[in-house]
């Protein structure tokens, strides 16, 4: 027996030096942990239960029956996270590179069915360099299956992919299908051809982080929804977001206790909002002093910065935070943001995470740019979000709230289920100036006269009460009240239940 034992534990030994000394020395070199070093720095210690450790490729073609290596590219297992059950897969780019075999997929689609059974988390650590290609049409077939299941989990279980290395050609399409995508800055990458294809093909001259680094990919594509400094950053982080989620879209949200007073009362939001309407404010500050210890996930920071999306907490539970930000274009819905908040909206949506709308929106963004771009399109995506999401919608309105925007930030026409406005809110169809001039257009040669009419308007429209007046909103806060309306709320629609008509699924504007 003692025999048996000592070669199951060198086999074991063998699985778990990867690539060998030389590889695992190349990759650290290059500022990267290995696939079970970054699985261990993600989950908590000694949780983890790997499978398939001695898993080989079947290969014979171009002399891979001679290069076989237990695990082949990729380890997988589960484990928890803070107590939590977490599925993982860890891309080993010292065996083979971490290329996909039609047994490294088999080993990827175990863990996502798995997932998927048993209702948890499935977190992808991706540094590889795409298909095997000795393998051809079976690495191929590989990855058809990793992404049929990629949909299958959609909108059932949290799909997070870690892009920590190269994630090119087929490899990026199953990140791509998951909820988020994270990236460390300077050692990852993503692109479905590389810089040599596209010289080839293109005659551009283009680096790897040219084309597809997470300053890219966070700002210009929106592919990745957050950039790291390292590894390890990149890991604890994963730790702090898994926390927010719950475990799949029948479980409950999760429930931390909380130091903070649901209660408290910030007396310092009185003054946030300028007395000139056309001077900003940063709604971060809003965002910071209404949620729990001001413990702020933002989602896509560095990419819309018009509009602001994360995940926060508000008495102890998770709710899903959308923010115009007047530092930025004076907070318009433009293109970008419309498809940014859609998508955070509609993730909320499926796992049941209510969401908080923080209002200050002057409009869409109008010019030949916009229009050729899409922008109705793109606006109707979060105006659809909005309205078929039947979670717990709570809006508070702090300054402007104009036109088609006011319909489309989770106002009550929307079925938005508390809406809240500061007294400096406008809700109008425009801005004053604007309105008088459209209106009294016969009298604009007169500036005395138009100045009059622009007072006239503001004094009528440039206020919360009209809305109030018609149940549009359900009652105007003092703004250091915020936090303890908010809190008030949400508690009350804890047990909120909305079903839509039944339908296959919907046909949102893509």
């Amino acid at each position: 027996m003692q025999e048996i034992l000592e070669k199951l534990e060198a086999r074991r030994q063998q699985a778990r030096a990867g690539g060998g000394e030389r590889r695992v020395a190349a990759q650290h070199e290059k500022g990267k942990l290995t696939a079970r070093e970054r699985i261990e720095l993600l989950l908590d210690e000694g949780s983890f239960e790997e499978f398939d450790m001695f898993v080989e490729h079947r290969c014979t073609d171009f002399g891979m029956e001679t290069q076989k290596l237990p695990g082949d590219g990729v380890v997988t297992g589960w484990g928890t996270v803070n107590g939590r059950v977490v599925y993982v897969f860890a891309k080993d780019f010292t065996v083979f590179g971490g290329s996909l075999s039609e047994a490294h997929a088999r080993k990827i689609t175990k863990i996502q069915d798995m997932a998927l059974q048993n209702r948890a988390p499935i977190i992808g650590l991706f540094d590889a360099g795409g298909a095997r290609i000795q393998e051809g049409v079976n690495a191929l077939g590989g990855y058809g299956e990793v992404f049929q299941r990629n949909v299958l989990s959609s909108g059932v279980i949290p799909q997070i992919s870690v892009i920590m290395g190269p994630c090119a050609g087929g490899d990026v399409y199953s990140p791509a299908m998951t909820d988020f995508i994270f990236m460390v800055r300077d050692t990852s990458y993503m692109f479905v051809t590389g810089p040599d294809v596209v010289k080839t093909v293109t005659n551009e001259s283009v680096t790897a982080e040219e084309l597809g680094g997470a300053s890219v990919h966070t700002t210009k594509s929106s592919i990745a929804d957050k950039a790291f400094a390292n590894d390890v950053e990149a890991l604890l982080q994963m730790r702090r977001l898994i926390d927010f989620l719950p475990a799949s879209n029948t479980a409950e949200l999760p429930e931390l206790p909380s130091f903070d007073d649901p209660g408290r009362i910030d007396p310092s939001l009185e003054t946030l909002v300028p007395a000139n309407p056309n001077q900003p404010y940063d709604m971060k500050e809003l965002i910071l002093k209404l949620v729990d210890e001001g413990d702020f996930f933002e989602i896509q920071e560095a990419h819309a910065r018009n509009i602001i999306t994360g995940f926060a907490r508000i008495n102890g539970r998770t709710v899903g935070v959308v923010a115009n930000q007047p530092m930025v274009l004076a907070g318009v819905l433009d293109s970008d943001a419309g498809r940014k908040a859609a998508r955070f909206v509609r993730f909320c949506d499926c796992f049941n995470i209510p969401i908080v709308t923080l209002v200050d929106v002057p409009g869409f963004l109008p010019g030949t740019a916009q229009e050729y771009g899409g922008l109705i399109k793109h606006g109707a995506k979060l105006l659809f979000a909005y309205a078929e999401a039947t979670v717990p919608k709570i809006t508070v309105i702090t300054r402007k709230a104009y036109g088609g925007a006011y319909v489309v930030m989770a106002s009550k026409h929307l079925r938005g289920d508390v809406n809240y406005a500061w007294p400096t809110a406008e809700i109008a169809v425009m801005g004053s100036k604007g309105a008088a001039e459209i209106i009294y257009r016969a009298e604009l040669g007169e500036p005395g006269k138009i100045q009059a009419r622009i007072k006239d308007y503001e004094a009528r429209f440039a206020n919360p009460f009209v809305a109030a007046e018609r149940g549009y909103l359900d009652e105007v806060i003092m703004p250091g009240t915020t936090r303890k309306r908010v809190a008030r709320a949400l508690n009350m629609l804890r047990h909120k239940q909305l079903q839509n008509p039944w339908k296959k699924h919907d046909n949102i504007p893509l």
